[in-house]
């Protein structure tokens, strides 16, 4: 069993925000795989479901970004797993708009739901980073992580998350960089 968690804030005005990338990437995964819907657990939205050989628990804290960690903590000590098992989708202001990149463990570079689940769970986990680039100032960093994804953005946003859904048997499968060059192939324009 893996646990993937989304990170992200509840409700429909916040659906949209750069903040919100982990929410979207685990939308898009099942949607595309045409998963159940969710059932409220963890204090948060939990769907189970099988990609491939591998069982998953798809999670959306429902407790805010900063207090993420609860959720996720909650669900990994029932399956009585390690952090190593699990998977957290989020925004990442130090990755150029729409690149995909996979680490293991590190630190928080300032993002509150990593924080959070750091608290809970150690840093031990794998990280699947969506970049939403940097405004360019510190001062504008808050209203940029949550502020809505632009017009423009739309397409590329669209296209970066259903490759993210394409290529997620690599991810549980554990071949992250499989699914790093896959995703990347897929969003290269000519």
């Amino acid at each position: 069993m893996q646990i993937w968690a989304g990170l992200g804030n509840p409700g429909a005005q916040y659906a949209l925000h750069r903040h919100n990338a982990g929410f979207m990437a685990i939308d898009a995964i099942a949607a595309l795989h045409d998963f159940e819907p969710p059932k409220k657990r963890f204090t948060g939205w939990a769907i189970e479901a099988r990609l491939g050989p591998e069982k998953l628990l798809l999670l959306k804290p429902a407790t805010f970004m900063n207090d993420s960690g609860r959720s996720i903590g909650e669900a990994m000590r029932f399956y009585k797993l390690a952090p190593e098992d699990v998977t957290l989708f989020y925004d990442e202001l130090d990755l150029a708009p729409f690149k995909v990149k996979v680490k293991r463990g590190g630190g928080t570079a300032g993002h509150n739901g990593i924080r959070s689940t750091v608290a809970h769970i150690g840093e031990d986990f794998r990280r699947v980073r969506i970049g939403i680039g940097h405004p360019g100032h510190k001062d504008r960093v808050t209203g940029h992580v949550l502020g809505n994804f632009a017009k423009a953005e739309m397409d590329p946003l669209s296209d970066m998350l259903g490759a993210i859904a394409a290529e997620a048997e690599w991810l549980a499968r554990g071949d992250d960089v499989r699914f790093m060059n896959d995703v990347a192939l897929r969003l290269q324009t000519d």
